[in-house]
């Protein structure tokens, strides 16, 4: 039984922890563009090189975008009609857990065996790494900004899920072009 209420807590924070997993985007863009017209794309090297995170992320990331192009039927071009830019921002967030009440395990107490209320005088700390990607696309020819989607959402920190996470991102902020001109 004590087994048992050991490993409640740990099933509530892992349901906390994955409904705090998906990524929120969000979406901008320029009601005068004509997005029809966009079929190429390359990459934007200048706003690329600006963003501060590893070459590896950036490389993980743009394939991730080239992919997510490439299947709306767009070409990969010398000469193209859109610029992808991208810019990253992160904040570490700090959460602080004072939910010290807990139920006793079976034991001798003052007044003999028995269950009972406890209290738990150690507060839980954690800290998660809360990121944002921002998508920029630009029409090359006017050199504008045409359209803007944002992701925020935690990062992993674990290798293997990293690269599994940037393709979520980038998924779900793309979902959101081209923007619907209704």
């Amino acid at each position: 039984m004590k087994n048992i209420l050991k490993i409640i807590p740990v099933i509530f924070l892992g349901i906390v922890l994955t409904s705090c997993s998906s990524v929120r985007v969000a979406a901008d863009y320029d009601k005068e563009a004509k997005f029809a017209q966009y079929k190429t794309f390359a990459f934007f090297k200048t706003g690329i090189d600006k963003a501060e995170i590893s070459d590896l992320d950036k490389r993980r990331i743009l394939r991730a975008i080239e992919s997510e192009l490439l299947a709306q039927g767009y070409t990969k071009s010398e000469n193209p009609d859109l610029l992808v830019s991208i810019f990253t921002k992160s904040n570490q967030r700090v959460n602080v857990y004072n939910n010290t009440w807990g139920v006793g395990g079976w034991g001798w107490g003052g007044f003999g065996p028995g269950w009972g209320w406890g209290w738990n005088q150690q507060p839980t700390v954690s800290t998660r790494v809360e990121g944002k990607l921002f998508i920029d696309l630009i029409d090359a020819e006017k050199k504008e900004l045409v359209w803007q989607g944002m992701g925020t959402g935690y990062l992993s920190q674990n290798m293997e899920k990293k690269e599994a996470r940037i393709n979520e991102f980038v998924s779900k902020v793309m979902e959101k072009y081209p923007p619907s001109m209704e």
